[in-house]
Order: C-alpha cells, then sequence, then structure tokens
C-alpha cells in the first residue's frame, strides 16, 4: 500500500516520487519501448516491427524522450539499447509483464 500508516508528509512525498516517475515514462510507448529493448539491442526498424500500431514519428519522439532523459542510448552500430540508469526498471518491467499476463487471463475467463 502507498501510505496507511505514515505520515503525511512521507505520502505526499512518495506519491511525488510516484508522479515524477510517471512523468518519465508515462504514456503508450515509453515503458513498451524499455520492455522491449529490456530483451536486448535494436534498430529503429526493429522496434517499429515490434512494437505493433506505433507510427515513425511516434517511435522517433519517444525515443528522442528517452533519450534526453538518460533511459537509453544509440550505439555506434545505429542500435537503440537501455542504459546502466534505466537498467534499474528492469525488475519493474518485469513485475508489469507478470501482473499483465494475470490481468489478461483473469479478463479473458470472465467472458
Amino acid at each position: 500500500m502507498v501510505c496507511p500508516g505514515e505520515k503525511i508528509y512521507d505520502c505526499k512525498r512518495q506519491l511525488l516520487a510516484i508522479q515524477d516517475t510517471l512523468d518519465i515514462l508515462g504514456g503508450k510507448w515509453k515503458v513498451t519501448i524499455l520492455g522491449c529493448l529490456a530483451m536486448g539491442e535494436k534498430r529503429f526498424m526493429d522496434l517499429q516491427r515490434e512494437l505493433a500500431g506505433i507510427g515513425p514519428k511516434m517511435l522517433s519522439r519517444e525515443l528522442h524522450e528517452l533519450e534526453v532523459n538518460s533511459l537509453i542510448q544509440k550505439n555506434e552500430e545505429g542500435k537503440y539499447m537501455m542504459t546502466e540508469y534505466s537498467a534499474s526498471l528492469k525488475p519493474v518491467i518485469e513485475v508489469l509483464a507478470a501482473w499483465g499476463a494475470q490481468h489478461r487471463v483473469k479478463v479473458m475467463s470472465m467472458q
């Protein structure tokens, strides 16, 4: 739980940290791009192929924003990769993926 039993200041500080994270990772594609890159380096066209539904302009914009925030970098071969800084997000991405898979099963079982 986020705040029960904690001082109101600690709760506000935690919620601010969550909001700061969402400001950087928010939107439809950023976490998905990082999830894709967590499996290894990828070229622009590889990312576009794997991320069904994203257009080249949107992918370019999202990659730029991730680069500006030091979450990804482009190597000499022209491949995008996670940075050492963003590697700390890998466990979070794995938990999100596991939760999403469980949620999909739950939703499908209700139909």
